[in-house]
């Protein structure tokens, strides 16, 4: 004996969430989305010319040691650049974004933004709308 079961109509985020790996992200660099390196690259991406260890290690609140560690990881992925020199016979390591780097970068920051209109679908509420409102384009 066969039973007929009333199937509820899909919602339309039943039928989003259906869609193979709506939410996967697979933008979401996972070299760069970690906190510290994320907010490395923020603080070199606003500045071309590049930042100073001292001055990237005090933007970022990170110690010596855990900067240190962060630039390598991206120096590794070609993301940055690490130039060592000396200014009046003082060590001065200066770190910049790469062109790969910037593209990388901006790459991820609209998935990023993705995230937060996808959240803001669903979450309904004004704030989050206002969030959504409030992005622009990236253009760096």
């Amino acid at each position: 004996m066969r039973v007929k079961v009333k199937m509820k109509p899909k919602t339309p985020i039943a039928e989003e969430r259906s869609s193979e790996g709506r939410f996967a992200y697979e933008g979401l660099d996972r070299v760069i989305h970690e906190r510290a390196r994320l907010s490395v690259l923020t603080s070199l991406i606003t500045n071309p010319k590049g930042v100073t260890f001292a001055d990237l290690k005090q933007l970022c609140s990170l110690t010596d040691g855990n900067l240190s560690r962060h630039l390598q990881v991206l120096e590794k992925a070609k993301i940055v650049e690490i130039v060592k020199g000396y200014d009046h016979n003082r060590p001065l390591t200066v770190c910049r974004i790469t062109a790969s780097g910037r593209k990388r970068f901006v790459e991820y920051l609209e998935t990023l933004e993705q995230v937060v209109v996808d959240a803001a679908k669903v979450a309904g509420d004004e704030k989050a709308q206002g969030l959504v409102r409030g992005l622009t384009p990236s253009r760096v």
